[in-house]
């Protein structure tokens, strides 16, 4: 079946209205979380293939967190999926208005490598919870979570429901070629644009979640050690290779030393004297993306790592020092397991400083003092972050998750995916047993008194 067969049926199937009742979708809902615990040893398999997870990561980052936004749907999907009466103002009498979510129809899910399987079945969790059909196509870098999909979900529901379509940059742009109701699209800066563009010709609606340099400020006030934990964990973790994961250090000049020493500790007490070796280390996607990285490590500014295997694709947990603007690393994402630090002096100079970079996606603030939490989350713009945390932010089903102006628009998880996916109709139900006659022409000045009192 080609692409614009399955998109053809998938229109069909969903104006049959098949999709529409909630049980249907609770029924399909349950149906996807026994599938994924029934092939967990294949997916768990799959993601150690292409990314080097070990089984903890895999369950820990990817597929348990499926479940559990699954399982946030089937809690909550009766209440999302019901329309909510509002206010109707007096000059509306008698009416009654309200909400109405209803599915956008058939949309298409473009899903990135460097969470495979997450950041493709959250997201169809949260169409199939708004009503949707939807096509999935998963990211040929990730070839082998890629298959799993496909036969889970091909084994799961009928194509002119949930279909799968395999494949490269010619499948990327015959999908985009075709006229969905709304595309999702998770990755780079850089094919969002063709998404979005894509998107513009059909005026067709799309969340976009890319991504950016996201800053982590350290200030002299913070727990030193506490960070330095926290920021390894969320640095390294799935070997840098995450949207979210803190791209550089700002660090308040006066705790400098004692910061890096952290790291390094850190480093080694988390991933080992040789964290090449590490079991539970994950591995670069693949040779190209090696090279680019390889690329940016400065061998003279390196306090920590640096080292590499070629051959199994690891690059060990590293450390930069004496970065500055200039430096290559400063003019890229990094997407690696590269962590540049770059100090201040005076904690005012960081608004100006931040504020004339693209907005990131994320920003982290490690500090024990209010006002300075307070004036970093009010006047830097990000799509969201943690304050004396990283990466955290984005497990809890009971906040949206998204990027703002280059890192992002529109968010997901929780009632931000099942709004993301659903169209909200505004509705005026007008009652026929009274017509007021104040609209209708030919107007009279004796009803301009009380018009004038109703719109107040």
């Amino acid at each position: 079946m080609d692409i614009s067969e399955i998109v053809a049926r998938q229109k069909a199937f969903f104006q049959t209205g098949r999709t529409l009742p909630v049980t249907f979708r609770i029924d399909a809902l349950k149906h996807l979380y026994r599938g994924i615990q029934e092939h967990e040893t294949e997916i768990q398999n799959a993601l150690q293939t292409d990314l080097g997870k070990s089984d903890y990561e895999g369950f820990m980052c990817e597929t348990g967190l499926v479940l559990s936004e699954i399982s946030y749907m089937l809690r909550h999907i009766r209440g999302y999926s019901r329309a909510h009466t509002v206010h109707t103002p007096l000059v509306q009498f008698a009416a009654k208005s309200f909400v109405k979510p209803v599915p956008y129809g058939n949309t298409l899910i473009l899903s990135p490598w460097n969470y495979p399987f997450l950041l493709t079945l959250e997201p169809l969790a949260d169409a199939i919870a708004a009503g949707n059909t939807a096509v999935v196509k998963p990211s040929a870098y990730a070839p082998a979570t890629g298959e799993v999909i496909a036969r889970l979900l091909g084994g799961l529901f009928p194509p002119e429901y949930v279909a799968v379509v395999t494949g490269g940059r010619k499948e990327n742009t015959t999908l985009l070629e075709q006229k969905f109701d709304m595309i999702f699209f998770t990755g780079s800066q850089s094919v969002g644009r063709e998404v979005l563009r894509h998107a513009a010709e059909n005026l067709t609606p799309a969340v976009l979640e890319l991504g950016g340099k996201s800053p982590c400020i350290v200030d002299e006030t913070a727990d030193i050690r506490l960070a330095a934990r926290r920021i390894v964990f969320g640095k390294y973790l799935n070997c840098g290779q995450t949207c979210v994961a803190p791209d550089y250090i700002l660090c308040q000049e006066s705790v400098r030393e004692k910061l890096l020493d952290a790291l390094c500790a850190e480093i080694k007490k988390q991933f080992g004297e040789a964290p090449l070796q590490n079991p539970d280390y994950g591995k670069i996607i693949n040779r190209k993306h090696m090279e680019r990285l390889l690329g940016l490590i400065v061998p003279d500014k390196v306090v920590i790592g640096g080292e590499y295997d070629e051959q199994n694709l690891k690059i060990a947990p590293t450390v930069m020092d004496h970065i500055t603007e200039d430096d290559a690393v400063m003019q890229e994402e990094i997407f690696g397991p590269i962590l540049p630090v770059l100090t201040f002096s005076e904690f005012d100079q960081l608004f100006s400083r931040l504020n004339n970079t693209p907005k990131p996606l994320a920003l982290y603030i490690f500090s024990s003092r209010r006002d300075r939490i307070q004036a970093v989350t009010s006047r830097i713009p990000f799509g969201g972050g943690c304050i004396n945390d990283a990466v955290m932010h984005l497990v809890t089903s009971e906040m949206g998750f998204g990027g703002v102006g280059e890192s992002g628009m529109g968010s997901y998880h929780g009632k931000a995916g099942f709004d993301a996916f659903s169209h909200r109709k505004s509705i005026l139900d007008k009652k026929t047993w009274i017509d007021l006659p104040m609209r209708y022409q030919p107007y009279r000045r004796s009803f301009s008194r009380l018009l004038k009192l109703f719109l107040r």
